[in-house]
Protein backbone atom coordinates (compact mmCIF):
# COMPACT_ATOMS: atom_id res chain seq x y z
CA UNK A 1 0.00 0.00 0.00
CA UNK A 2 1.42 3.08 -1.16
CA UNK A 3 1.99 5.92 1.63
CA UNK A 4 -0.96 8.53 0.70
CA UNK A 5 -2.92 5.62 0.61
CA UNK A 6 -2.56 4.25 4.01
CA UNK A 7 -2.87 7.76 5.09
CA UNK A 8 -6.24 8.17 3.58
CA UNK A 9 -6.64 4.83 5.18
CA UNK A 10 -5.88 5.74 8.37
CA UNK A 11 -7.65 9.18 8.56
CA UNK A 12 -11.10 7.31 7.21
CA UNK A 13 -10.23 4.95 10.61
CA UNK A 14 -9.67 7.99 12.78
CA UNK A 15 -12.82 9.81 11.47
CA UNK A 16 -15.62 6.46 11.06
CA UNK A 17 -14.51 5.92 15.28
CA UNK A 18 -15.12 9.29 16.23
CA UNK A 19 -18.42 9.31 14.30
CA UNK A 20 -19.46 6.91 15.96
CA UNK A 21 -18.29 7.55 19.58
CA UNK A 22 -21.48 8.34 20.66
CA UNK A 23 -22.63 4.71 20.93
CA UNK A 24 -19.70 4.28 23.49
CA UNK A 25 -20.47 6.96 25.38
CA UNK A 26 -24.49 5.82 25.23
CA UNK A 27 -22.75 2.24 27.23
CA UNK A 28 -22.13 4.67 30.02
CA UNK A 29 -25.36 6.36 30.63
CA UNK A 30 -26.20 4.88 33.64
CA UNK A 31 -22.76 6.54 34.67
CA UNK A 32 -22.78 10.48 35.90
CA UNK A 33 -21.31 12.40 32.88
CA UNK A 34 -18.57 13.94 35.25
CA UNK A 35 -17.48 10.93 36.70
CA UNK A 36 -17.03 9.32 33.12
CA UNK A 37 -14.84 12.36 32.40
CA UNK A 38 -12.58 12.14 35.29
CA UNK A 39 -12.05 8.35 34.43
CA UNK A 40 -11.81 9.44 30.72
CA UNK A 41 -8.22 11.64 32.12
CA UNK A 42 -7.32 8.85 34.13
CA UNK A 43 -7.35 6.61 31.64
CA UNK A 44 -5.96 8.01 28.71
CA UNK A 45 -3.20 9.32 30.22
CA UNK A 46 -2.38 5.97 31.32
CA UNK A 47 -2.74 4.55 27.89
CA UNK A 48 -0.83 7.56 26.23
CA UNK A 49 2.43 6.82 29.05
CA UNK A 50 2.31 3.27 28.68
CA UNK A 51 2.64 4.05 24.42
CA UNK A 52 5.06 6.71 24.70
CA UNK A 53 6.92 4.15 26.94
CA UNK A 54 6.56 1.13 24.47
CA UNK A 55 7.83 3.65 21.77
CA UNK A 56 10.99 4.84 23.76
CA UNK A 57 9.47 8.12 23.29
CA UNK A 58 9.15 8.88 27.08
CA UNK A 59 11.89 10.68 27.58
CA UNK A 60 10.69 13.21 24.99
CA UNK A 61 8.17 15.15 26.94
CA UNK A 62 11.16 16.28 29.26
CA UNK A 63 12.88 18.17 26.36
CA UNK A 64 9.51 20.43 25.58
CA UNK A 65 9.79 24.12 26.98
CA UNK A 66 8.00 25.54 29.78
CA UNK A 67 6.12 27.75 27.12
CA UNK A 68 4.88 24.12 25.30
CA UNK A 69 4.12 22.43 28.96
CA UNK A 70 2.14 25.79 29.41
CA UNK A 71 0.11 26.46 26.42
CA UNK A 72 -0.81 22.12 26.63
CA UNK A 73 -1.83 22.83 30.28
CA UNK A 74 -4.38 25.21 28.98
CA UNK A 75 -5.27 22.73 25.90
CA UNK A 76 -6.06 20.35 28.32
CA UNK A 77 -8.63 22.77 30.13
CA UNK A 78 -10.05 23.57 27.17
CA UNK A 79 -10.57 20.08 26.36
CA UNK A 80 -11.78 18.91 29.53
CA UNK A 81 -15.15 21.16 29.00
CA UNK A 82 -15.22 19.99 25.29
CA UNK A 83 -15.49 16.14 26.27
CA UNK A 84 -17.12 17.10 29.22
CA UNK A 85 -20.29 18.18 27.22
CA UNK A 86 -19.91 15.72 24.25
CA UNK A 87 -20.26 13.01 27.15
CA UNK A 88 -23.50 14.95 29.00
CA UNK A 89 -24.89 15.59 25.31
CA UNK A 90 -25.16 12.21 24.49
CA UNK A 91 -26.15 10.92 27.69
CA UNK A 92 -28.74 13.11 27.61
CA UNK A 93 -30.33 12.67 23.96
CA UNK A 94 -28.80 15.31 22.08
CA UNK A 95 -26.50 13.17 19.99
CA UNK A 96 -28.14 15.68 17.07
CA UNK A 97 -26.75 18.74 18.78
CA UNK A 98 -23.22 17.54 19.07
CA UNK A 99 -22.89 16.75 15.24
CA UNK A 100 -23.94 20.38 14.77
CA UNK A 101 -20.70 21.70 16.88
CA UNK A 102 -18.50 19.55 14.66
CA UNK A 103 -19.88 20.53 11.21
CA UNK A 104 -19.74 24.25 12.65
CA UNK A 105 -16.61 23.79 13.81
CA UNK A 106 -14.35 24.63 10.88
CA UNK A 107 -15.94 27.70 10.11
CA UNK A 108 -15.91 28.87 13.89
CA UNK A 109 -11.81 27.80 13.49
CA UNK A 110 -11.40 30.62 10.51
CA UNK A 111 -13.51 32.98 12.50
CA UNK A 112 -11.36 32.58 15.22
CA UNK A 113 -8.43 32.81 13.31
CA UNK A 114 -9.34 36.12 12.00
CA UNK A 115 -10.19 37.36 15.34
CA UNK A 116 -7.52 35.97 17.06
CA UNK A 117 -4.36 35.49 14.69
CA UNK A 118 -5.36 38.84 12.08
CA UNK A 119 -6.26 36.14 9.22
CA UNK A 120 -7.64 37.98 6.64
CA UNK A 121 -10.49 35.42 4.76
CA UNK A 122 -11.44 35.30 0.99
CA UNK A 123 -14.75 36.79 -0.26
CA UNK A 124 -16.01 33.39 -0.43
CA UNK A 125 -14.84 32.30 3.13
CA UNK A 126 -16.90 35.05 4.13
CA UNK A 127 -20.20 33.92 2.34
CA UNK A 128 -19.72 30.58 4.27
CA UNK A 129 -19.68 32.15 7.41
CA UNK A 130 -22.49 34.79 6.95
CA UNK A 131 -24.73 31.59 5.89
CA UNK A 132 -23.43 29.98 8.66
CA UNK A 133 -24.28 32.86 11.27
CA UNK A 134 -27.75 32.89 9.47
CA UNK A 135 -28.26 29.19 10.29
CA UNK A 136 -27.28 29.75 13.96
CA UNK A 137 -29.92 32.04 14.08
CA UNK A 138 -32.56 30.02 12.25
CA UNK A 139 -31.59 27.37 14.72
CA UNK A 140 -31.88 29.41 17.99
CA UNK A 141 -34.91 30.50 16.64
CA UNK A 142 -36.62 27.12 16.98
CA UNK A 143 -35.10 26.38 20.03
CA UNK A 144 -35.73 29.01 21.32
CA UNK A 145 -32.48 29.39 22.69
CA UNK A 146 -28.92 29.43 21.27
CA UNK A 147 -27.57 25.69 20.01
CA UNK A 148 -25.95 25.67 23.18
CA UNK A 149 -24.19 22.09 22.77
CA UNK A 150 -23.03 22.77 19.40
CA UNK A 151 -21.58 26.12 19.72
CA UNK A 152 -19.88 24.88 23.01
CA UNK A 153 -18.05 21.97 21.44
CA UNK A 154 -17.22 23.84 18.08
CA UNK A 155 -15.80 27.15 20.21
CA UNK A 156 -14.04 25.24 22.75
CA UNK A 157 -12.43 22.58 20.11
CA UNK A 158 -11.44 25.54 17.65
CA UNK A 159 -9.42 27.15 21.05
CA UNK A 160 -7.92 23.68 20.81
CA UNK A 161 -7.09 23.83 17.50
CA UNK A 162 -5.17 27.15 17.60
CA UNK A 163 -3.61 26.36 21.10
CA UNK A 164 -2.46 23.22 19.33
CA UNK A 165 -1.37 25.52 16.27
CA UNK A 166 0.98 27.46 18.34
CA UNK A 167 2.66 24.60 20.12
CA UNK A 168 3.77 21.88 17.26
CA UNK A 169 4.25 18.71 19.73
CA UNK A 170 3.61 15.14 18.51
CA UNK A 171 -0.17 14.08 19.32
CA UNK A 172 0.83 11.24 21.68
CA UNK A 173 3.15 13.50 23.80
CA UNK A 174 0.45 16.72 23.35
CA UNK A 175 -1.85 14.51 24.99
CA UNK A 176 0.09 13.03 27.22
CA UNK A 177 0.73 16.54 28.76
CA UNK A 178 -2.73 17.58 28.51
CA UNK A 179 -4.53 14.62 30.58
CA UNK A 180 -1.50 15.67 32.82
CA UNK A 181 -2.86 19.02 33.63
CA UNK A 182 -6.25 17.94 34.66
CA UNK A 183 -5.37 14.39 35.60
CA UNK A 184 -5.29 15.79 39.29
CA UNK A 185 -8.21 16.81 40.18
CA UNK A 186 -10.09 13.89 37.90
CA UNK A 187 -7.82 11.63 40.15
CA UNK A 188 -8.92 13.29 43.70
CA UNK A 189 -12.19 12.75 42.20
CA UNK A 190 -12.80 9.45 41.57
CA UNK A 191 -11.11 8.51 44.86
CA UNK A 192 -13.99 10.54 46.71
CA UNK A 193 -16.33 8.75 44.89
CA UNK A 194 -15.17 5.90 45.87
CA UNK A 195 -14.21 6.55 49.47
CA UNK A 196 -18.41 7.81 49.97
CA UNK A 197 -19.39 4.90 48.53
CA UNK A 198 -21.09 7.23 45.50
CA UNK A 199 -18.84 5.75 42.94
CA UNK A 200 -20.05 3.57 40.26
CA UNK A 201 -16.52 1.86 39.50
CA UNK A 202 -16.57 -1.14 41.17
CA UNK A 203 -20.68 -0.77 42.36
CA UNK A 204 -22.19 -1.79 39.44
CA UNK A 205 -20.81 -4.71 37.42
CA UNK A 206 -17.50 -5.61 35.63
CA UNK A 207 -18.99 -4.84 32.33
CA UNK A 208 -18.81 -1.23 33.60
CA UNK A 209 -15.55 -0.93 35.28
CA UNK A 210 -13.99 -2.37 31.45
CA UNK A 211 -16.26 0.25 29.86
CA UNK A 212 -14.58 2.81 32.10
CA UNK A 213 -11.36 1.33 32.07
CA UNK A 214 -12.02 1.35 28.15
CA UNK A 215 -12.36 5.20 27.46
CA UNK A 216 -8.55 6.09 27.53
CA UNK A 217 -8.10 3.41 25.01
CA UNK A 218 -11.53 5.27 23.17
CA UNK A 219 -9.58 8.70 23.23
CA UNK A 220 -6.18 7.63 22.22
CA UNK A 221 -6.68 4.82 19.13
CA UNK A 222 -8.54 7.63 16.38
CA UNK A 223 -5.89 9.82 17.55
CA UNK A 224 -3.18 7.61 16.76
CA UNK A 225 -4.76 6.81 13.39
CA UNK A 226 -5.26 10.59 12.81
CA UNK A 227 -1.68 11.20 13.70
CA UNK A 228 -0.37 8.32 11.45
CA UNK A 229 -2.86 9.59 8.98
CA UNK A 230 -1.02 13.52 9.39
CA UNK A 231 2.05 12.51 8.31
CA UNK A 232 1.11 10.32 5.20
CA UNK A 233 -2.54 11.92 3.66
CA UNK A 234 -2.58 15.44 2.13
CA UNK A 235 -4.37 18.33 4.31
CA UNK A 236 -6.87 18.84 1.60
CA UNK A 237 -7.93 15.19 2.19
CA UNK A 238 -7.89 15.25 5.55
CA UNK A 239 -10.32 18.41 5.22
CA UNK A 240 -12.14 17.03 3.45
CA UNK A 241 -12.83 13.58 5.35
CA UNK A 242 -13.01 15.74 8.33
CA UNK A 243 -17.14 15.74 7.45
CA UNK A 244 -17.13 12.41 7.63
CA UNK A 245 -17.45 12.23 12.11
CA UNK A 246 -20.64 14.64 11.62
CA UNK A 247 -22.30 12.96 9.63
CA UNK A 248 -21.75 9.69 10.50
CA UNK A 249 -22.92 11.36 14.09
CA UNK A 250 -25.65 13.05 12.90
CA UNK A 251 -26.86 9.67 11.08
CA UNK A 252 -26.70 8.19 14.36
CA UNK A 253 -29.08 10.43 16.18
CA UNK A 254 -32.02 10.00 13.58
CA UNK A 255 -31.46 6.20 13.26
CA UNK A 256 -29.89 4.69 16.35
CA UNK A 257 -31.11 7.09 19.18
CA UNK A 258 -34.10 8.09 17.30
CA UNK A 259 -34.01 11.98 18.06
CA UNK A 260 -36.78 13.86 16.25
CA UNK A 261 -35.92 16.76 14.44
CA UNK A 262 -38.89 19.76 13.35
CA UNK A 263 -38.86 20.01 9.57
CA UNK A 264 -37.42 24.09 10.48
CA UNK A 265 -34.27 22.46 12.08
CA UNK A 266 -33.44 20.95 8.93
CA UNK A 267 -33.14 24.38 7.20
CA UNK A 268 -30.27 25.61 9.92
CA UNK A 269 -28.28 21.95 9.22
CA UNK A 270 -29.16 22.79 5.46
CA UNK A 271 -27.50 25.92 5.62
CA UNK A 272 -24.62 24.92 7.70
CA UNK A 273 -23.98 22.07 4.80
CA UNK A 274 -24.14 24.61 1.99
CA UNK A 275 -21.99 26.87 4.15
CA UNK A 276 -19.77 23.85 4.37
CA UNK A 277 -19.84 23.05 0.59
CA UNK A 278 -18.98 26.66 -0.14
CA UNK A 279 -16.46 26.31 2.36
CA UNK A 280 -14.41 23.34 1.11
CA UNK A 281 -14.70 23.88 -2.67
CA UNK A 282 -12.98 27.46 -1.98
CA UNK A 283 -10.19 25.68 0.40
CA UNK A 284 -9.46 23.40 -2.68
CA UNK A 285 -9.50 25.65 -5.40
CA UNK A 286 -6.79 28.11 -3.23
CA UNK A 287 -4.81 25.54 -2.71
CA UNK A 288 -4.59 24.07 -6.45
CA UNK A 289 -4.20 27.66 -7.31
CA UNK A 290 -1.16 27.96 -4.99
CA UNK A 291 0.51 23.98 -5.70
CA UNK A 292 -0.36 25.68 -9.65
CA UNK A 293 1.90 29.42 -8.90
CA UNK A 294 4.51 27.25 -6.78
CA UNK A 295 5.49 25.09 -9.63
CA UNK A 296 5.72 28.26 -12.21
CA UNK A 297 7.41 30.22 -10.09
CA UNK A 298 10.00 27.20 -9.65
CA UNK A 299 10.05 27.06 -13.26
CA UNK A 300 10.72 30.34 -13.50
CA UNK A 301 13.38 29.84 -10.79
CA UNK A 302 14.91 27.21 -12.75
CA UNK A 303 15.22 29.30 -16.33
CA UNK A 304 16.85 31.52 -14.65
CA UNK A 305 19.26 29.32 -12.93
CA UNK A 306 20.12 27.50 -16.69
CA UNK A 307 19.09 29.77 -19.79
CA UNK A 308 20.46 26.93 -21.69
CA UNK A 309 17.23 25.29 -21.03
CA UNK A 310 14.70 27.42 -21.93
Amino acid sequence: MSTSRAGVVYGLGAYVLWGLLPLFWALLDHVSSIEVLAHRFVWSLVVVLALLAVTGRLSRLRRLSLRAYGLLAVAGLVIAVNWGMFIWAVSTGHVIDVSLGYFINPLVTVLMAVIVLHERLRRTQWIAVGIAGVAVVVLTVNYGQPPWIGLTLALTFSIYSLIKKKVRVPAVESVAVETAAVVLPALVFVIILQASGRATFGAVDVGTDLLLVATGIATAVPLLLFAAAASRATLTTLGVAQYLAPTLTFILGLTVFNEVVPPVRFVGYGLVWLALVIFTVDALHHRRATLRSAIQDDAVLESLRDPART
